[in-house]
């Protein structure tokens, strides 16, 4: 079993080489002809090489993104939060130590066009504004990013659901300890899994209160403008297979 194991092994990376080696040519010889921009290349290759040497997994952070929607009271505005995951890993399946997550909270930004188009936000947010906002979200009074750079989803297991989704998609219940601004509290989260040939890509989302977790939060002109103490989050997460 053991000779046969390293066979297909070989045979598995050899596979991926050659695939590689494909992608390259077919891509240079694209640009040659002018029907690539070099843009794509870069992306396509870097996101080749990602996948195949990703351990099994492994959250891939280049591609996976945190959305959080963070609602307005008075005359505040609504927000769109766009964040990175710093590392993590994730076994589907595990009915313990099934995984863990770390969140750079030091990448929060407000507002990004992204964001806004993920969470549903009409319109653009001017620079200085996004300036002024990720001020206050990262700074000592909100966040406070500096003492707390990073929040933790240790996921105790990742339990398959015996429904579907709306769309047919498998879905999973991790479950565990999130860690924010340094406080730890239980966490259940619904997430639905798709597949592809290289990963699994998590879609979730979960609701908690800033206040539950000791922050106060944003508000000024004696409560006039402000931010709600509830914020939505979103995952949108692959995990190499």
């Amino acid at each position: 079993m053991t000779h046969l194991n390293k066979k297909q092994n070989w045979i598995t990376s050899l596979c991926l080489s050659s695939c590689l080696v494909c992608l390259i040519w077919l891509v240079a010889f694209r640009s040659s002809q002018g029907q690539m921009p070099n843009g794509v290349i870069n992306q396509l290759l870097q996101n080749s090489v990602t996948q195949s040497s990703l351990p099994s997994g492994t959250i891939n952070t280049s591609s996976s993104r945190v959305y959080t929607y963070v609602g307005k009271t008075g005359f505040g505005h609504e927000h769109a939060v766009e964040g990175k995951i710093k590392a993590g890993s994730l076994n589907l399946g595990a009915r313990s130590n099934a995984g863990k997550i770390i969140f750079d909270m030091t990448t929060w930004r407000a507002d990004t066009p992204q964001a806004r188009k993920y969470i549903g936000l009409s319109g653009t947010t001017s620079a200085s504004t996004q300036k002024d906002v990720n001020a206050n979200m990262l700074g000592s009074a909100v966040l406070n990013v500096q003492k707390y750079p990073t929040a933790t989803f240790e996921i105790n297991s990742a339990i398959p659901l015996k429904q579907k989704s709306s769309s047919g998609k498998d879905l999973y219940q991790l479950s565990g300890k999130f860690t924010l601004h340094g406080v730890a509290r239980k966490m259940n989260i619904i997430a639905e899994v798709s597949e592809t040939k290289a990963a699994y890509h998590l879609k979730g989302n979960f609701s908690i209160l800033q206040s539950h977790y000791g922050i106060t939060p944003f508000s000024k002109a004696f409560g006039a403008v402000g931010v709600t103490d509830q914020l939505k989050i979103f995952g949108e997460i692959d995990v190499a297979r």
